[in-house]
Parts: structure tokens; C-alpha cells; sequence
């Protein structure tokens, strides 16, 4: 059976740190790689494992690979600070190794947690995660922002859930709506992208359509509709951003 290291990448996640620790402390290792904190995260982390390290900030898929480099396993689960690993999920991870992979990655659903409920409707699910896999095959890309893993080979799907506890407010996941979308925005820029009169005017309301009606985001009530407004407006900031960025230039 392969042994299996958790990989995760922090900065200033005092408030999160214990609980995704706690749900992975079943891995062989977990290397836990932050990049500043001023909080207690790195002395909580400690705790829990012994392999936590420093390493300057370069990007998220930078940052994975290096926390990947650093583990004594192959087989890696890269997981973030707001995230957990249900007891069910980490049977099925134990169990998908103890049988002898049949692939070289594997996709994990994700369901996240707003507004107290479970969100099981919108682009928010299944939202399929790469996250289980055989370094010597994947690397993680350099992207801005929603950074991806390359794996050369085929790719699994588990069937149990990634929890993720992404915003603890409205006021939180409004403030991270406009850090990723001028990371976004700045991606798009660079690789040629453009704005234009559609893009701003049209894009956002089938972004809504897309969540509410045909993704079933109606289904959760008012919470649906507001998650289902949130991401409408992401695809508006962004795209706005880069039309600023096209007037403008880079930031």
C-alpha cells in the first residue's frame, strides 16, 4: 500500500488550522508549508506535526509544489486550511491506495458550507477537485488564481465529499470576490484576453441563469439565490477589471 502525505499551505489560518489537521491525522505524514503567518498557525500546526516550514510566497501552485517536494511520499492530498476531510472521504482515500491505484490522479467533490446549510446546487457542486495524486505524474500550474494540477495519465473520480468552510460571512466571501477577481483579471490580461460591450452586459446574467435555474440553485431559497447573484457578479467584476486593465495597463 502507498503511503500517503497531506500537503497544506497556509498563512494566517489560526482560526482553521486545528480542524483540517484533526482531519487528516490519519495520513502517514502531513507537511504543512506557511508563508508568514502573524498569527498563531504555525504554533497550532506544530501540535500536530513536526514537518512545518517556512517558504516565501511565489503564487498557489508554486507554493504546492514545493509542500509536494518537500514530502517523503509519492502519493500527495493536497488540501487547503479551510477544507476538512470527512471520516468517510479519508476511508475512501485509505481504501482507493490499499487496492492499488488504478489511476494516476483523482477528482474529490467538493461541498461547501454558507450561510448554515450544506450547498448542494450551483457551479458550488460537485465542484470536482484534483487533489489526490502521484507527484512523480503532476505538477500544479502557475496560474494567478485558480491554480490546477497537470497530471500526465489517467484521472479517477472519488465518490465522498471535500468540506470546505470557505466564507464566514457575506462581508468575507465580497472581500475575497475582489481579491480573486483582479488576480483573475490580471491572468486574462496577460495571456491576450480582452472585455468587451458583451462581456459585462450579457456574460453576468447568464452566469446567473446558469446557477439558479439550470444548476437548481432555486432549490436552496434565498441562499441559492444569493450565491447564485455572487458568482454573477464575480463574472462582472472580472470581466470589468480587465476592461479597466485594458485602458489602463497592469496594476
Amino acid at each position: 500500500m502507498p503511503k500517503l502525505s497531506v500537503t497544506i499551505i497556509t498563512k494566517n489560518e489560526s482560526s482553521n488550522i486545528s480542524a483540517v489537521l484533526e482531519s487528516v491525522a490519519w495520513a502517514d505524514e502531513v507537511v504543512v508549508v506557511d508563508c508568514g503567518s502573524t498569527d498563531e498557525t504555525v504554533s497550532i500546526a506544530k501540535r500536530f506535526t513536526d514537518r512545518v516550514s517556512f517558504h516565501k510566497w511565489e503564487g498557489y501552485g508554486i507554493q504546492k509544489n514545493h509542500a509536494a517536494g518537500l514530502a517523503e511520499n509519492d502519493w500527495i492530498l493536497s488540501v487547503d486550511a479551510d477544507e476538512r476531510v470527512s471520516p468517510e472521504l479519508g476511508k475512501e482515500i485509505r481504501e482507493c491506495l490499499a487496492n492499488n491505484p488504478q489511476h494516476f490522479g483523482y477528482r474529490i467533490p467538493r461541498v461547501n458550507y454558507y450561510l448554515d446549510r450544506w450547498i448542494k446546487s450551483t457551479d458550488w457542486y460537485p465542484d470536482y477537485q484534483l487533489r489526490l495524486y502521484d507527484r512523480r505524474v503532476a505538477t500544479w500550474n502557475t496560474r494567478l488564481v485558480h491554480e490546477s494540477l497537470n497530471v500526465k495519465g489517467k484521472i479517477g473520480i472519488l465518490k465522498n465529499d471535500l468540506q470546505h468552510y470557505a466564507y464566514q460571512s457575506l462581508s468575507d466571501h465580497l472581500a475575497t470576490i475582489d481579491r480573486y477577481t483582479t488576480l483573475a483579471a490580471q491572468q486574462m490580461y496577460t495571456q491576450g484576453q480582452r472585455a468587451s460591450w458583451l462581456n459585462l452586459t450579457i456574460h453576468p446574467q447568464l452566469a446567473f441563469l446558469r446557477n439558479y435555474a439550470l444548476r437548481f440553485g432555486f432549490r436552496e431559497g434565498l441562499s441559492g439565490l444569493v450565491i447564485s447573484l455572487m458568482n454573477a457578479y464575480y463574472v462582472f467584476l472580472k470581466m470589468a477589471k480587465l476592461w479597466e486593465l485594458q485602458r489602463r495597463g497592469p496594476y
